[in-house]
């Protein structure tokens, strides 16, 4: 009995000794609201970028060294950062739609195109490997970093420009125009 009031005794003392007061407190780490891009390169704001949106629960994917894929809502953006030490810097947000082999190269594809263009100033229209592909590029300009619900409503205002311009279309032209799928997404088998 000695010997188990004794080895109770031991055992308080030893725990009052290893507990330390300055633990962090547990718990899930706060969820960014701003992003701080200083001095980094395109990689390295790119980096950060993405790490950010990651812990802001966004469906994010590298997929180049500058190149992140992100969900919102059905869509999909390519979000790249453009650092430039003389001027603006920037997020491209790209969007990329295959076109039906009809219309591949072709005189109509190319006139609406540059309509497009001459119209709208939300975004940069452009046809891409010999017609097969078209990528609508928008920019978001920023200083040295910039509020996450920016970016949120930057791609929310280009997202709505897009519907707009494929609500202007012909019904006919969904079947030919479909948006590209950029993330891979796993399916259960």
């Amino acid at each position: 009995m000695k010997k188990l009031l004794l080895a109770a005794c031991i055992l308080g003392l030893t725990a009052c000794a290893s507990t330390d007061k300055t633990e962090a407190p547990i718990g899930p780490e706060p969820v960014p609201t701003s992003i701080a891009l200083g001095e980094m390169s395109n990689e390295q704001a790119s980096y950060a970028l993405y790490n950010t949106l990651v812990k802001s629960n966004y469906l994010v994917d590298k997929i180049g060294a500058n190149r992140i894929a992100i969900q919102f809502g059905d869509q999909e953006f390519v979000l790249e950062v453009s650092r430039n030490q003389d001027g603006i810097d920037r997020i491209l947000a790209n969007r990329f739609y295959a076109v039906h082999p009809q219309l591949h190269g072709s005189q109509e594809l190319l006139l609406a195109i540059g309509s497009l263009n001459q119209k709208l100033n939300f975004a940069k229209f452009l046809v891409r490997e010999n017609g097969a592909v078209i990528q609508v590029q928008s920019s978001m300009t920023f200083v040295n970093g910039f509020e996450l619900e920016e970016l949120r409503r930057f791609m929310l205002w280009t997202d709505e420009g897009l519907r707009q311009v494929g609500d202007s279309f012909p019904e006919r032209s969904q079947e030919l125009i479909k948006p590209l799928p950029i993330m891979q997404h796993p399916t259960s088998e």
